[in-house]
């Protein structure tokens, strides 16, 4: 049968919380989680770039593409000589009307 030491100054034994981990444990690890999560995005600003350009120029191209400018851009052209158009005549019945004149 196996044997198991039992402590006789039960105050030294620390409650374990959660994930086996003490209350002290928990705030600290929770602490680094923290720290990680606001320092990551700071150092990705800081140190990525793409072409030249810093990062948060990156994002805000990305979201100006995505969601702010429409997705297909027709190809449309504005005729400026639209009003001064006339029913175009055939060569041969331009001649005509010159020579009744």
């Amino acid at each position: 049968m196996p044997y198991v030491n039992v402590p006789n100054d039960l105050s030294k034994i620390k409650t374990k919380i959660a994930f086996n981990l003490t209350k002290r444990q928990l705030i600290c690890f929770g602490a680094g989680v923290a720290m990680l999560a606001i320092m990551l995005p700071a150092f990705l600003l800081a140190m990525y770039e793409k072409d030249g350009l810093p990062f948060e120029k990156v994002i805000r191209n990305i979201i100006r593409v995505k969601f702010t400018r429409p997705g297909i851009r027709p190809y449309r052209t504005e005729n400026i000589y639209a009003p001064f158009a006339r029913k175009e005549e055939p060569i041969e019945q331009s001649k005509k009307a010159e020579k009744r004149k």
